[in-house]
């Protein structure tokens, strides 16, 4: 098993801080949506709505942190 180069290391390092930005910054929207949502009267098929797209973000992010993980294993 070999190290990746300080290059690779880099690009791996920057995705998991994209990774990271992309979990808070979801984590922030979708509660405030909720909030917002409770405070205006939001149909719940609007809910709903951001409750999928916030599952989308996470899916996404999850995939992207296995693929890291994957990279700095091999």
């Amino acid at each position: 098993m070999t190290r990746p180069s300080p290059e690779q290391e880099r690009h791996l390092a920057r995705q998991a801080r994209l990774v990271a930005f992309v979990i808070a910054g979801t984590m922030l929207l979708w509660m405030g949506a909720q909030w917002i949502g409770g405070k205006v009267g939001l149909e719940a098929r609007y809910a709903f709505l951001f409750d999928f797209a916030a599952l989308a973000a996470f899916f996404w992010a999850l995939v992207v942190t296995y693929q890291i993980w994957r990279k700095r294993q091999g």
